[in-house]
């Protein structure tokens, strides 16, 4: 199936550039990264999302790599859609620097159809910023305005701003709390899609993950993974693995694709995955669909009305960026 995004077809999975930039052992060559966003763009997944810190340097990230993508495949630029993230400093002057940068370095051949700040922090700057990316928009050199990481109130409060076309919030088996926090219900009264990021959570659903040394040395770091809540977190993985099974499917596709069906759901919004990978056959497993029916989800909810993640999603530092602070009324 396909949704209406900025005036364009968007289909129900999309691809994220992050994990192409991400340091590893044997990094990746600008040829291997090329060749996987054809492979996510051929398996079906038309949405592209990319950032502009998503690489070694603010020149060298996800723009740059996109520029390389379609000098080598020009015809493919009208057959995505494209969002991007910038701007973690919320200062109007900060976010016109950043969108400028995204442009300059994205080329002639690739057009910016959503660009949005990475984080909300102080909220007159924040409003301020999202009337400026506006007017990149209003001037026919971005296609819209989407959201990143914010709570329900600074999704209302920015819609009465700007026309909010998407926000990008994490949303997985592993991390449900938006369909309980009032974002999912924002989103769907406003009709704005959600961009579902860490659809496997950080690689945990995958079912290859069996101690934290599996995961991404940076993800490692991160609460949930440590030693005193790993194995209790576990569970959820053997029950994905089980439901997987059940429909002839892999751990990954089960995950992905249970996203996919929230959105057939009463009073949800339209919910796109955004799964990232790194390796051909990865890439190609995610994108795959398949189709999750009533019974397959009832069952989901049960287990996730007993079960509870241990541990925080965050550590201290990196809960500091959160958009969790009360947004106050800024006049539009």
């Amino acid at each position: 199936m396909t949704y209406k995004i900025v005036g364009k077809d968007v289909k129900d999975i999309g691809y994220g550039l992050m994990s192409l930039h991400l340091p590893r052992e044997k990094p990746l060559s600008d040829d291997e990264r090329v060749a996987m966003i054809k492979a996510a763009i051929n398996a079906g997944a038309n949405f592209l999302n990319g950032g502009e810190f998503y690489g070694p340097s603010l020149q060298e990230n996800s723009l740059s790599l996109l520029k390389q993508y379609f000098e080598k495949y020009p015809e493919d630029a009208q057959k995505v859609v494209i969002g991007i993230k910038g701007g973690l400093d919320n200062s109007p002057e900060y976010t016109r620097e950043s969108i400028e940068n995204c442009l300059k370095l994205i080329g002639d051949k690739g057009k910016i159809d959503m660009w949005e700040m990475a984080r909300r922090t102080t909220q007159e700057d924040y409003i301020k910023s999202l009337r400026v990316i506006d007017e990149y928009v209003k001037q026919g050199k971005i296609g819209g305005v989407t959201l990143s990481e914010v709570n329900e109130k600074s999704i209302r409060q920015a819609a009465k701003v700007v026309k909010v076309v998407g926000v990008e919030i994490e949303l997985s088996l592993f991390h449900t709390d938006p369909l309980h926090n009032g974002i999912c219900t924002a989103c769907a009264e406003l009709d704005i899609p959600i961009f579902a990021y860490s659809p496997l959570g950080r690689g945990f659903l995958t079912g290859k993950v069996q101690k934290p040394e599996d995961l991404f040395s940076g993800f490692q770091q991160l609460p949930r993974f440590q030693a005193e809540h790993f194995n209790a977190n576990l569970k959820l993985v053997e029950k994905v693995k089980e439901w997987a099974a059940k429909k002839g499917c892999t751990p990954a596709q089960f995950s992905i694709n249970w996203l996919v069906a929230l959105s057939k759901r009463p009073g949800m919004p339209k919910i796109i995955p955004i799964p990232g990978a790194a390796s051909l056959e990865r890439i190609k497993e995610n994108i795959h669909e398949i189709e999750l029916t009533d019974a397959d989800m009832d069952e989901v909810d049960a287990f996730l009305q007993s079960f509870n993640p241990s541990g925080d999603r965050f550590n201290e530092m990196l809960s500091k960026w959160l958009d969790s602070n009360d947004t106050t009324e800024v006049k539009a």
